[in-house]
């Protein structure tokens, strides 16, 4: 198998299994088909988040003892039937419980091992680009499957079964990562033996202490700003009279385009400053969804400018996890680069879902709005400190 095919199935593989993420924005929803409001959306969600972070803690362990494909592919079967789950709940119990745990071991391996395996496969000055790549496979799996689940409402079907469909890809997916591990094994640009990967608590002191720290704190609030604006777009559009698939069709879109852009990007000589400017817009879509009020225009356009911030912003603050690490434990600074998003992503849902019931949609998006703002001076501080001393991805 040559490179380009590899490249070409790795980033296939990404596209199916991330629509799982997607149908994350489905959950309240599917919630609502059987009486249950966004505080028990938000609780599932955090038993997601526990899952997920012992899974992304133990990535390294798992992947060290059976290989990180091999990994990939058992994530594909566990994301495969958390998806079945969800479709076959009919009200809140065990199998939703089963659903969300095995939800979010499944994503954590999903999300933590593909930028590890990349880090093999190319050389440190590629990373912006294939980070980028990478970012467009899995946001086109996750941004398309809420438009797919809408679409197979319009035409009839429950949004329970998004979920089986979802389901049947992520199992492709995982049969894919199984068949791709000696093309991967084949075509690694270091030929020695795999470093460690394996997370633990003195690990994670030096990559506190190291420069990575940064990123690695900022990943967490950026999936917090995330997952507030997204995993509960579709009451903010039924609150407003809007169709949310218009929102994750547009965001989707404006990321692919201009992560493709980026591709082609290395990052400047100070790649910090750039992803404070791009945060400082994510912080203004916010500002503009909070005057929003039945605009489907305003709507297009916060989608777009929120695909510009944050979507053009995280492959690049990846890359600078990746290259501030110390290299010694670059793979377990990716991994918990992973952990503390998902801390954000899945975590946040809980103080979300409680706001939106007992204070309203707007407090949440203040709230949003101040953690954006908060991210984007984070990377300003660092870009105007280091204007001399940061690492060029270049």
């Amino acid at each position: 198998m040559n490179r380009l095919t590899l490249f070409t199935l790795f980033f296939l593989a990404n596209f199916l299994q991330a629509g799982v993420y997607g149908l994350t924005f489905m959950l309240p929803r599917l919630f609502e088909t059987f009486g249950a409001n966004e505080k028990v959306v938000g609780a599932m969600l955090f038993i997601t988040a526990i899952a997920t972070i012992i899974a992304v803690y133990f990535a390294g362990h798992l992947s060290d003892r059976l290989g990180r494909m091999q990994t990939l592919s058992l994530a594909g079967v566990l994301i495969a039937t958390a998806l079945a789950s969800y479709g076959f709940s009919t009200r809140v119990g065990g199998l939703l419980v089963y659903a969300s745990l095995a939800l979010g071991a499944g994503w954590g391996l999903t999300y933590a091992l593909p930028p590890i395996v990349l880090t093999r496969l190319v050389e440190p000055d590629a990373r912006v680009r294939y980070f980028a790549m990478l970012s467009v496979a899995v946001m086109a799996g996750f941004g398309l499957s809420p438009v797919m689940a809408s679409m197979m409402e319009r035409a009839g079907l429950g949004v329970q079964d998004a979920f089986f469909v979802t389901a049947a890809l992520c199992l492709i997916s995982g049969g894919l990562f199984g068949v791709l591990s000696k093309a991967v094994r084949r075509h690694t640009r270091d030929m020695g033996q795999e470093t460690r990967s394996s997370l633990s608590p003195n690990v994670v002191l030096a990559i506190l202490r190291s420069r990575a720290r940064l990123p690695v704190i900022m990943v967490c609030i950026g999936a917090s700003v995330f997952a507030g604006m997204n995993n509960f777009q579709t009451v903010f559009a039924d609150e407003r009279g809007l169709d949310y698939a218009n929102y994750f069709l547009a965001y989707t879109v404006t990321v692919i385009l201009f992560r493709i852009v980026l591709a082609r990007y290395k990052g400047g000589r100070h790649p910090y400053l750039t992803i404070a400017m791009l945060q400082y817009v994510m912080f203004g879509s916010v500002l503009l969804f909070l005057g929003l009020s039945d605009s489907q225009t305003v709507y297009l356009m916060v989608a777009f400018l929120f695909g510009i911030g944050y979507g053009v912003s995280y492959p690049i603050l990846a890359a600078m996890a990746a290259n501030d690490a110390n290299p010694d434990i670059l793979p377990q600074t990716l991994q918990f680069f992973a952990l503390t998003y998902f801390i954000g992503i899945f975590g946040f849902p809980l103080i979300a879902g409680w706001v939106i019931v007992e204070l309203g949609s707007t407090v949440l998006l203040a709230l949003v709005a101040v953690l954006a703002a908060i991210e984007a001076t984070m990377a300003l501080l660092r870009g105007i400190s280091g204007r001399h001393t940061d690492k060029s991805i270049a």
